[in-house]
């Protein structure tokens, strides 16, 4: 509308201001053959006909500043206004050009104009507004119809492309969303961004990304799934193994050999600790996580059994393991999962130091706060790579050893949580690594974490 508005009103003014001339210069003609009469004389028929011909009712003409009536036929009515064409501004143009156009009654007004080609100084003429108003209408009758049809045209044109560039791009992302909701696990049915248009690009390059890793998610789902029925039946069959070995362990325990009597208790603990293992992963495969077993007991002597296990699988002398745990000091947890959770990371920490091939260390040291308990694992290795920091607790993407599967911190993490605890990577450079597992000490938390 505001373009119609644009067009129509100038175009109105322009068309107002030629009629306007166009009755000038035929006046200014009619009266020329005045002039060329011996003794300005015609007969008022002839009169009539030129000021009918020019289409208006008096000429007025001034030359050598003389003003002069050349040609009149008597007036209906008095000049209802006066309108100077000479230099008018756009404004008045278009001001009086709405006027003529609203006004109903037959109004008789003055035109001034200049005369063309030098005949005279200046010209006037008095004309009806009927046929003004008339030819004002019917213009712009024209250019309605004619704007109309532009808008009609552009309206098409404007149809057809955001039908193609819009409409059909929108339409082409949702079919595609439909079909990949279908089957998502199918890489096939991921979109493949093609649009022109940049925002549709850019959406479809979003989408392409999402259903790209929603696609990678399933599919680890599902082989965590399958690799879950694996383990539920090797560990089904290895507790069993484990339990004939727990027989031959008790039995070891009534040896007289000194050696084999200071061996069999560790051998026992071990062997129970496989066989929980085993039982807590078919609980863990049948989506029965089980709850820890919370007791007070002394914190020193499940930490010598750690640095003991795991003295035994170096090779060489090149890791040390060292305990600072105060020797009085007694927390409440699952031991046997906290066992799995500082073995896990007290192994962790000896690989990557056996790995670098030089010399280190590892310290398991522990402290009683107001609210919590913390253990602090440090190791003098070297360090935490950036992708394992990234992705330090998950499940196939923390892994750091060439192997190993990325699961040894994200089942720690779990085994602490379920004691309502954090476990954190409180630092990690060049000059090692070190984990703070921390324990609250207040018995409703604890309690609610288990349940």
């Amino acid at each position: 509308m505001l373009a119609e508005v644009l067009i129509f009103v100038p175009s109105v003014a322009r068309f107002r201001e030629d009629y306007l001339l166009d009755r000038l210069e035929r006046a200014q003609i009619a009266s020329l053959a005045l002039l060329a009469t011996p003794d300005d004389m015609v007969a008022p028929e002839l009169e009539e006909e030129l000021l009918e011909n020019a289409e208006v009712l008096n000429v007025v003409l001034r030359r050598d500043e003389v003003r002069q009536l050349i040609l009149s036929v008597p007036m209906p009515g008095e000049i209802y206004g006066t309108y100077d064409l000479r230099d008018p501004s756009a404004f008045e143009l278009i001001r009086d050009a709405m006027w003529n156009l609203t006004m109903t009654e037959d109004q008789v007004i003055r035109v001034i104009g200049t005369p063309v080609r030098g005949a005279g100084e200046v010209i006037e003429v008095t004309m009806p507004t009927a046929p003004l108003r008339a030819a004002l209408i019917d213009y712009g009758i024209r250019i309605l119809i004619l704007s109309a049809v532009i808008s009609i045209f552009t309206a098409a044109l404007l149809f057809l492309a955001v039908r193609r560039f819009l409409v059909k791009p929108m339409r082409r992302v949702v079919d595609h969303m439909t079909a990949y909701a279908e089957a998502p696990e199918d890489a096939r049915r991921i979109i493949a961004p093609d649009a022109g248009v940049t925002e549709l690009r850019d959406a479809e390059d979003a989408l392409n990304s999402l259903q790209t890793q929603l696609t990678t998610a399933l599919k680890q789902k599902d082989r965590l799934a399958q690799l879950g029925g694996a383990v539920a039946k090797i560990s089904h069959d290895l507790r069993n193994i484990l339990t004939v070995a727990q027989l031959l362990a008790d039995r070891m325990e009534r040896s007289e050999d000194p050696t084999v009597q200071r061996a069999a208790p560790k051998l026992v603990r071990s062997i129970s600790r496989a066989v929980n293992l085993c039982e807590g992963t078919l609980a863990f495969g049948k989506a029965e996580e089980l709850p820890p077993t919370l007791s007070r007991f002394n914190l020193g002597p499940l930490i010598d059994d750690v640095i003991d296990s795991e003295t035994l699988a170096c090779t060489g002398d090149a890791v040390t393991l060292v305990s600072e745990v105060p020797p009085a000091l007694a927390i409440r947890a699952d031991s046997e999962q906290l066992y799995r959770v500082i073995s896990n990371l007290v192994r962790n920490a000896r690989q990557a130091i056996e790995a670098t091939g030089q010399p280190g260390q590892i310290c398991v040291a522990a402290r009683e706060e107001d609210a919590e308990w913390i253990i602090c694992i440090r190791d003098t290795g070297p360090g935490l790579p950036p992708r394992a920091r990234e992705n330090l607790f998950t499940a196939f993407q923390g892994g750091v050893r060439k192997g190993g599967t990325g699961l040894g911190l994200v089942i720690a993490a779990e085994l602490v949580r379920g004691h309502g605890g954090a476990l954190e990577l409180v630092q990690t450079d060049a000059e090692g690594t070190e984990f703070a597992l921390r324990l609250p000490r207040s018995s409703a938390i604890l309690d609610a974490a288990a349940e």
